[in-house]
């Protein structure tokens, strides 16, 4: 991880039980998201679908983030509150912006 950490800006980890290792990762990269308890395949997929789509319409990793638990709630999929954002110390989530769309 330390000799790709300048190249990787974010880590995913989509699995149950993640937050620990999502946490630790943020030593070497700028953030990561892991799940705090075991979360079901359709919430899994639903996050992660709606985060990837407002990061490539350029959103912060926040707004990205914020959009990716919203998705779980308007679709009627429990699970909102398992997925867990973190950061490198000095980063602020609010301002970080990994995709400029050229539309």
């Amino acid at each position: 991880m330390k000799t790709m950490s300048e190249s990787i800006k974010l880590v995913i980890f989509n699995n149950c039980f993640s937050n620990g290792q999502a946490e630790m990762v943020t030593e070497h990269v700028g953030f990561a998201i892991g799940m705090n308890e075991a979360i079901q395949d359709e919430a899994a997929k639903e996050f992660a679908a709606q985060f990837y789509s407002a990061l490539g319409f350029g959103h912060t990793v926040q707004k990205a983030f914020e959009q990716g638990k919203l998705a779980l709630s308007l679709e009627g999929i429990e699970g909102d509150e398992i997925p867990e954002l973190y950061s490198r110390e000095g980063l602020d989530l609010n301002e970080h912006i990994l995709v400029k769309p050229d539309f």
